[in-house]
């Protein structure tokens, strides 16, 4: 009989200091609300980090065959003609103003955007914008210690100004053609450009 009452004295007490303690602002001690939030948040950057790791390498193949995966699988570098790459993916959201521009295809609605280059009416080169929705779990999340790790050291590294803008280019030779990742920061992937080695 004496257990039950000290057993609800223990309980009322333990109540009373959660209060109490909760009362002052000091709940974090008794419910680490902060160390859920972190947990959620690693959580979502795991899954943006693996995302982005599984975009990353599904470059890697295509591009020995001078393609790029995705929408625009099938289209080759100095193979696929313009006719080819409207069928493929249509009009072109801001067509190139002359024979040595791009013509842009914009990123919309989750789709990556894109640019392409040609000579003689055969695709010179495309380059890969990614998406701008959950961009982090795509082109956003790549960063240059990523490519590294996954792909290893590039055939060639350079640096170089794009206006105000310091680039740094990685550069990988994939069979006949030339896979460049272009950084505007370590942590900040512009685009990824695919050409003729």
């Amino acid at each position: 009989m004496i257990k039950q009452p000290a057993k609800k004295a223990v309980i009322t007490l333990t109540m009373a200091g959660v209060v109490g303690l909760s009362a002052l602002g000091i709940n974090n001690i008794v419910f680490p609300i902060h160390q859920a939030d972190a947990a959620a948040t690693a959580s979502t950057s795991s899954y943006a980090s693996q995302q982005a790791i599984k975009t990353l390498n599904s470059f890697y193949k295509p591009a020995l065959k001078g393609q790029f995966p995705g929408a625009v699988s099938g289209l080759t570098i100095g193979q696929s003609t313009k006719q080819n790459v409207i069928k493929k993916i249509g009009e072109p959201t801001a067509p190139g103003k002359n024979s040595e521009a791009f013509d842009l295809y914009s990123a919309n609605m989750g789709n990556p955007g894109y640019a392409f280059s040609y000579k003689l009416n055969k695709v010179r080169e495309i380059r890969y914008f990614g998406t701008n929705v959950e961009r982090q779990t795509n082109i956003g999340g790549i960063t240059m210690k990523m490519v590294k790790q996954n792909w290893f050291a590039p055939s060639s590294t350079t640096t170089f100004k794009n206006g105000k803008t310091t680039q740094t280019k990685l550069t990988y030779i994939r069979g006949d053609y030339k896979l460049e990742f272009i950084f505007n920061s370590s942590t900040n992937l512009d685009h990824i450009n695919l050409l003729a080695k």
